[in-house]
């Protein structure tokens, strides 16, 4: 995993030094002086993700970690998609040589454009509402659910963004809350330099709203993110069972990041199999043998759909069920995209999603 993070690092930055080729030629006529200037903010552009990274708990001004934050996430985006485009145009200046000069205003329109439509896309979350049918009584006959994860808290995802989400689930008005896990994305600072558990308080379920720690938890330090928890309503599950007043059991697992979690059968064993139980597990693994355990509803995110194209293709091949709801022979199983994101602030070829689960007993 060290040596494919280190080759797309080498990657991403020759993709740049490409980019900054075509762009130092189109910008020849420039005086040196203002071409070098050119030249420094492209690079800075370029790695302002990675010093975001490494400054990310130091105490820099809240405005300057988040235009760093926003700025690398989409500058990775701009690399995605103007590389293969000006390798595209590379080819084709070969039969028409009149288009070698402008390769670069030719690919950055384009991008440019499905860039700001990513940014929209991604500013206006699916909300997915869907009726499950389960064979174990509930009492009261049913509950309501709204299920979100990867909020990514934190320089790139901020307050404001947050309390329209915390709008967003009100106007659902759920029995529960269920937070499948990286809420908080890298850092504590800023949740606490935005004093963001004032709106994570003003959530409002009647029956509690409740979270599995993410791997993003456990980069934050898990510790610490169990001490800002503490100041809001939201309740973390970590290999826990709590039973609602309606007789679901919310069954949180610990993440995979956690060597030392319960395996799932030991864990689901837990449970009461005659109640109906909602497992909450961050990464979409071991769904066919989740499965075959006996729950009925599993809540999971992580994938975030692949976020832009084709990382999408890509994810579909990595996991049993990369997105969206699905039956499996037992269970009933819904894999959010993610109703933020990390990093890139765009949606290409996915959606970020919010899902409002009403559960029937029978």
């Amino acid at each position: 995993m060290g040596m494919f993070f280190y080759i797309l690092i080498l990657a991403y930055l020759a993709g740049n030094y490409y980019i900054f080729r075509k762009l130092y030629g189109l910008l020849s006529f420039l005086p040196r002086a203002a071409a070098v200037c050119v030249g420094i903010f492209y690079w800075f552009g370029c790695l302002s993700l990675f010093i975001a990274m490494a400054f990310r708990n130091t105490p820099l001004p809240p405005a300057v970690h988040a235009a760093l934050f926003v700025t690398g996430g989409s500058w990775m985006a701009f690399t995605l998609y103007m590389v293969p485009l000006l390798l595209l145009e590379d080819l084709l200046a070969m039969a028409i040589p009149a288009l070698r000069r402008w390769t670069f205003l030719l690919a950055f329109i384009p991008v440019l454009f499905i860039l700001v439509l990513g940014n929209l896309k991604y500013r206006h979350p699916d909300i997915n509402r869907i009726d499950v049918a389960l064979d174990k009584p509930l009492s009261g006959g049913s509950v309501r659910i709204v299920a979100v994860s990867d909020v990514h808290l934190g320089f790139g995802t901020g307050k404001k963004a947050l309390r329209r989400y915390v709008d967003m689930i009100n106007a659902e008005n759920p029995d529960v809350v269920v937070i499948g896990g990286d809420l908080i994305d890298s850092s504590l600072q800023p949740l606490y330099t935005q004093r963001m558990y004032e709106e994570l308080s003003a959530l409002n379920a009647g029956m509690g709203v409740y979270m599995v720690p993410g791997n993003h938890e456990y980069i934050s330090g898990i510790e610490e993110c169990v001490e800002f928890l503490a100041q809001t309503p939201v309740v973390l599950l970590r290999d826990s069972v709590v039973t609602l007043p309606c007789g679901l059991q919310i069954a949180g697992r610990d993440d995979r990041t956690n060597s030392g979690r319960m395996d799932a059968a030991s864990f689901v064993a837990t449970a009461d199999a005659g109640v109906p139980v909602l497992l909450l597990d961050h990464q979409p693994y071991g769904l066919a043998e989740n499965d075959a355990l006996g729950i009925d509803v599993q809540f999971s995110g992580h994938t975030h759909a692949g976020q832009l194209w084709p990382g999408n293709l890509i994810v579909r091949r990595m996991y049993e069920q990369a997105s969206g709801w699905r039956k499996w022979e037992n269970a009933f199983i819904y894999v959010s995209s993610g109703l933020s994101l990390w990093g890139p602030p765009f949606r290409i070829g996915t959606s970020s999603d919010m899902a409002v689960l009403t559960l029937h007993g029978k």
